[in-house]
């Protein structure tokens, strides 16, 4: 199949590569040092007032109503400049996607355009917990019924954004009696609601920039409007959203690979020994011949599930595939790039070293590598 980019495309994608240039790049390695929230906080603003927050919601909401291949190509621009804004403005852009695809028409008007605009920073999922993580069924956070209102108690873990998220996707259960996954409810809470509180911040390996944290629900009082979907249909929707978002990570993986990669060619080229540039001998070339078809493979996959998602047609199989492939190969890039720069590539003097950091956890949020080869057998058996 030929991919070509529609003119709408190619100037989000170039648009977000400016961007990326400008304001997104020189902030990387100060927010990979523990600094510049600040000046995070502002760039993701000016994302929002771009359209780069909202790529595939309507315009009536606000959204830049561009599709999923936009998006894509979104986040691989960011996540190319710095993983921690990559990520943050992919999990945003699926927040956004989950309220348009089951949200009532009064939550759509209430949140979509707060995404759109900026007015929250950005957005969240609470779904992971300490024992229900590859098994988002076995979640343990509660939802009671009391009057017009619901009650949320428990906690969730290592939440992406949670510090700074204007609005947060919750799951619970509701039917503590149903059958597993099938007593789950899904809703929206706003930060700053009483008795949503955030923990501590996560110290990770990467990925720096992007704050992620235990969030608690202690008594949190939210009232019936907040039920996104029918209640009792919160897994549904979960499993769902999830597969919309491994494309996002497929492309995070795709713009941090050619990150380490692009630095590692222009390395070799420069680096000398006897007497030549390393980038003359057969070996290295041989490994960035690996490498560039590990990066052609993962785009081809990415846009491959991003199109069948545009089109209406099923892309859950196509989606695992492409976030296996592409996490697997920033591993592959990622290390070659460090490998070719020698002992410079294991300072942090070079930026390979930060993409390094930065994309190990693509093979372990939005659903492991183990848990992506299991539902590729099982479609392609279903099939």
């Amino acid at each position: 199949m030929l991919f070509e980019l529609s003119e709408e495309e190619i100037l989000i994608r170039d648009t977000a590569r400016r961007m990326s240039a400008e304001i997104v790049a020189p902030l990387a390695e100060t927010l990979d040092h523990g600094g510049g929230r600040p000046a995070f906080l502002a760039n993701l603003k000016q994302l929002a007032e771009a359209g780069f927050m909202s790529v595939n919601v309507r315009s009536e909401f606000g959204g830049t109503e561009a599709g999923t291949v936009a998006f894509a190509l979104t986040i691989e621009e960011l996540g190319y400049a710095c993983a921690a804004t990559g990520v943050t403005a992919s999990v945003t852009n699926m927040v956004a996607e989950v309220i348009q695809a089951v949200g009532s028409a009064e939550q759509k008007a209430r949140h979509l355009p707060r995404i759109a605009d900026g007015t929250y920073p950005a957005g969240a999922f609470c779904l992971t917990e300490s024992g229900a993580g590859s098994d988002p069924s076995a979640m343990a956070t509660k939802a009671r019924i009391d009057g017009d209102h619901f009650v949320l108690d428990g906690q969730k873990l290592y939440i992406t954004s949670a510090e700074y998220a204007g609005l947060f996707v919750v799951w619970a259960v509701t039917d503590p009696t149903a059958p597993k996954g099938r007593g789950i409810s899904c809703f929206l809470v706003e930060a700053g609601t009483p008795g949503l509180t955030i923990g501590k911040a996560e110290r990770k390996l990467g990925q720096h920039g992007s704050a992620t944290n235990v969030v608690h629900f202690d008594g949190c009082r939210v009232p019936a409007s907040a039920l996104m979907g029918k209640l009792h249909d919160g897994f549904r929707i979960a499993v769902g959203e999830l597969a919309g978002g491994r494309i996002g990570i497929a492309a995070l993986s795709l713009g941090i690979a050619r990150a380490a990669m692009d630095a590692a060619k222009a390395y070799v080229k420069e680096r000398r020994q006897f007497g030549q540039a390393i980038a003359d001998f057969q070996g290295i070339q041989w490994m960035i011949a690996d490498r560039e078809t590990d990066l052609e493979a993962a785009r081809l996959l990415m846009l491959s599930a991003a199109a069948k998602k545009d089109r209406g047609e099923p892309f859950g199989r196509e989606a695992s595939m492409a976030k296996l492939f592409a996490s697997e190969a920033a591993l592959r890039c990622t290390d070659t790039a460090v490998q070719l720069h020698g002992g410079a590539g294991y300072c942090a003097d070079y930026p390979v070293e930060r993409h390094f950091r930065d994309a190990r956890i693509t093979r372990i949020y939005e659903g492991t590598s183990e848990v992506q080869r299991m539902i590729i057998s099982r479609e392609t058996f279903r099939q």
